[in-house]
């Protein structure tokens, strides 16, 4: 069974008063971080929860901040996607309308500057958000409005961040060309690319190859779940049959590789084509460790964090990248993600800087602007390491 979920010691965006520290004494939350996977609809303050759904009459779970963060927690720690993905129904149910999805980018934007992080890119489905007469393009622009608000809430407190939409399709509806077009129309609107979502196991990228092939020819970049609920043969349609870029989780790589020995310092594996492609070609893997345990997606390798493949994939020459999936689900942060896999696997503050640039180097944005994100990196883990030292 997965570990269990994390305790709820108050509001989920609380944690991000939290300094993790490394064993150097470096801050992980003052380190400067970038967020690829981070589903909005899964990111959601209880209060902010509560207090929407009371605007539009929905029933709630719990009523209380507390209690609703602990009820996420609880449903989120079933060891099966699917279940997991039962929650959203709640979150998913108060953000039908502008005012909704405008306070909830906004304060997903105010979350992520509290943690340190410089450059999010923020998943959605618009395709869920219609219920109450938003057409895809109102949604877009009302989650644009609350990301522009809540980078000038950082300018106004002197912090810089950037923050650019991820629009998912469900991979078991029909909306993916809908949501494709939708996206390109957007693209200098905030939308930097297209992510496919949803239950993985039996919805393979493959059905969506003629929404793919549109993505391509207007070179929009793509992201797809694979890997987490499903194994290979997911992996490998989202790699030639999505031409993804990035892989949303995919952990399960790690099934295309076989340990041949190992002794007290070094470990031996055969790495398979599959997994050498990835390698190969730098395709970014969107690993969030704490959520990868509550889905049961490293079943196969075990049920406590230090059994995740991160580690293997890290030493072998991965492009891992650490991410929060869902911070709300998770009762998570980024700094919380990366202070779990320290202590598990002993990283230092210069491991973590790599997790970083990976993640500048994978991110949906013209060279330039990647360059610059590495150098901020750079420069913001130079100055954390000082003032750990």
């Amino acid at each position: 069974m997965p570990a269990p979920a994390p305790a709820v010691e108050e509001d989920v965006v609380a944690l991000t008063d939290v300094n993790y520290l490394l064993a150097s004494g470096a801050s992980i939350r003052d380190l400067p971080k970038i967020s690829l996977h981070d589903h909005l609809d899964g990111g959601l303050r209880p209060q902010t929860i509560i207090e929407l759904a009371d605007g539009v009459g929905y029933e709630l779970p719990e009523t209380e901040p507390q209690a609703l963060a602990g009820w996420f927690a609880e449903r989120s720690d079933s060891g099966s996607l699917l279940e997991y993905l039962k929650t959203f129904e709640v979150t998913c149910a108060v953000m039908q309308t502008r005012e909704g999805l405008v306070r909830c980018a906004r304060e997903y934007v105010n979350d992520l500057v509290a943690d340190g992080v410089i450059y999010g890119e923020v998943r959605w489905a618009p395709e869920q958000h219609l219920e109450r007469g938003l057409s895809l393009d109102d949604a877009v622009h009302a989650v644009q409005e609350g990301i522009d608000e809540g980078v000038d809430d950082a300018a106004h407190l002197g912090r810089d961040i950037r923050v650019g939409q991820l629009l998912s399709a469900m991979r078991q509806g029909d909306r993916a060309r809908d949501i494709a077009e939708l996206a390109v129309r957007h693209r200098l609107d905030g939308v930097v690319g297209f992510d496919v979502a949803g239950p993985e196991d039996g919805f393979p990228a493959s059905l969506m190859a003629g929404t793919f092939d549109y993505l391509a020819l207007q070179y929009l970049p793509v992201t797809v779940h694979a890997g987490e609920a499903a194994g290979i043969d997911s992996i490998r349609s989202a790699l030639f049959d999505g031409r993804a870029l990035r892989l949303g989780h995919g952990v399960r790589i790690a099934e295309d590789m076989e340990v041949d020995s190992e002794d007290a310092d070094t470990m031996y594996v055969t790495v398979g084509p599959v997994a050498q492609w990835v390698k190969d070609r730098r395709i970014a893997l969107e690993l969030s460790p704490t959520s990868n345990l509550q889905t049961g997606a490293i079943a196969a390798w075990g049920s406590e964090i230090e059994k995740h493949p991160f580690d293997l994939l890290y030493q072998l020459g991965f492009a891992v990248t650490v991410n929060t999936d869902n911070r709300l689900m998770s009762n998570t942060t980024l700094s919380r993600e990366l202070s779990i896999l320290a202590d598990a696997f002993s990283y230092d503050v210069s491991d973590l800087e790599v997790f970083q640039q990976n993640a500048a180097a994978a991110a949906f944005l013209p060279l330039e602007d990647r360059e610059e994100l590495a150098d901020q990196i750079a420069h913001g883990f130079d100055q954390g390491l000082d003032a750990g030292d």
